[in-house]
């Protein structure tokens, strides 16, 4: 039954009709007992909370019920299993705290995108580009995400979408050797996939501004342009005899998909390689999370979900659970909101429970001001805050990177 007031509309529900994202104004338990209560309901467990205190009805405003991504159910849907390992394991040794390598990470991040615009210019100008040079900047990288792989996959959330492309390709071959570290690849295998990563997509700058900029659908024709990217970087890399052919076999494969959608060969299933697929899937997730001219970037448990949707078909069922795993349903790096109305940053992983990460948190959206930055643990009992959801900057006027330089490199 609904009821008309000034400002909104209201409905009565039963406690099993109530979902995440739902706004409540108030509830009332099976002695008829109303209690006003006012607040969005954020996940699975609030409703379990309810269900225990005997609420069985509540008033809820309907216009103001979010979208909201199970995140419960999205990790339900990933199956537990050790991850896939090579015959050779990653060294181990004592990791550096992110504050200790955050500062390190940030000028790797910085040169890195340095050596990427001069690499374009150069292919634009036609001059043969120096392999050696990106292999040196690739292997810091790689060092730094052996030390503490938190710093570098931060600094790869730190998207602006007039550098979409040369980010993007840096990104890629960050999230590449985390990933491949995660599977337990030997080092010296890793660097080679972070060369072939960072350079995966260096044939577009060969394509027209108003073609990869566009807003509106492209032509057929103009897919065609698009898609002759990977032909012109592998034509760039010809003159590189020093690349592996590992390296090369990520250029050539990134866009193929298992099925025979993908382009440029239509390769399908065991035609495409290990790390073939790997890319695919990194290259597509960086792409969804990222900010474009032409494309406002989505959440990366929507890119999670969207992965899961399109495996077996297109992507390696397998490897996009391992993925998942390997970057957790809350990546680090990503802005989040409490409950409490805090602002803050993933800053680490739980990977005992996924849900629960720990959080830098900087600013308090209730108050409209900074406040004192702390690292909290989510999973501790004395924290009542868990994440109402993920957000973007612009949606509280925030400067985010200056707010990211004051808790993680100042």
């Amino acid at each position: 039954m609904s009821k008309s007031t000034t400002s909104e509309t209201t409905k009565t529900i039963t406690i099993d009709q109530l979902n995440p994202g739902m706004y409540v104004k108030s509830f009332s338990d099976n002695k008829n007992l109303n209690i006003k209560s006012e607040g969005y309901i954020s996940c699975n467990e609030s409703i379990t909370q309810l269900r225990n205190a005997n609420i069985t009805h509540l008033v809820i405003v309907p216009e103001k019920q979010k979208q909201t991504v199970n995140v419960e159910k999205v990790f339900a849907e990933i199956k537990t299993k050790a991850p896939i390992s090579t015959k050779t394991k990653s060294s181990k040794k004592v990791e550096l705290s992110l504050d200790s390598e955050m500062k390190k990470a940030s000028n790797l991040y910085k040169n890195a995108k340095l050596l990427q615009e001069k690499i374009l210019s150069q292919i634009k100008q036609k001059q043969s580009i120096q392999v050696s040079e990106v292999e040196e900047t690739t292997n810091a990288m790689v060092d730094s995400i052996f030390r503490n792989q938190d710093a570098l996959t931060c600094m790869s959330r730190f998207q602006t979408k007039d550098s979409y492309l040369i980010e993007h390709s840096l990104n890629v071959s960050i999230l590449m050797s985390v990933f491949a570290k995660h599977l337990g690849f030997d080092k010296r295998l890793i660097q080679e996939l972070a060369l072939g990563a960072f350079l995966h997509d260096i044939g577009k700058v060969l394509l027209p501004n108003d073609i990869l900029n566009k807003r509106n659908p492209l032509t057929d024709k103009e897919q065609n342009i698009i898609r002759s990217h990977v032909a012109l970087g592998l034509k760039i890399l010809e003159s590189s005899p020093s690349i592996s052919h590992m390296a090369i076999n990520m250029i050539r494969e990134h866009h193929e998909r298992l099925d025979g959608s993908g382009y440029p060969k239509k390769l399908k299933g065991d035609e495409i390689s290990k790390y073939g697929r790997m890319i695919a899937i990194i290259d597509s997730y960086d792409a969804m999370t990222s900010e474009r001219p032409y494309k406002k970037s989505i959440h990366p448990i929507n890119a999670f979900k969207t992965l899961i949707a399109e495996a077996p078909e297109c992507y390696d069922e397998e490897l996009v659970e391992n993925f998942i795993q390997c970057m957790g349903v809350y990546p680090v790096g990503t802005l989040v909101k409490l409950n409490s109305g805090k602002l803050g940053l993933i800053s680490r992983l739980n990977k005992q429970k996924p849900l629960h990460p720990y959080v830098r948190v900087f600013y308090n959206i209730r108050m409209n001001q900074a406040i004192p930055i702390k690292e909290i643990n989510l999973s501790e009992s004395k924290y009542k805050d868990q994440i109402d959801c993920c957000i973007r900057p612009e949606e509280f006027n925030l400067n985010l990177l200056g707010f990211f330089k004051t808790a993680f490199i100042d």
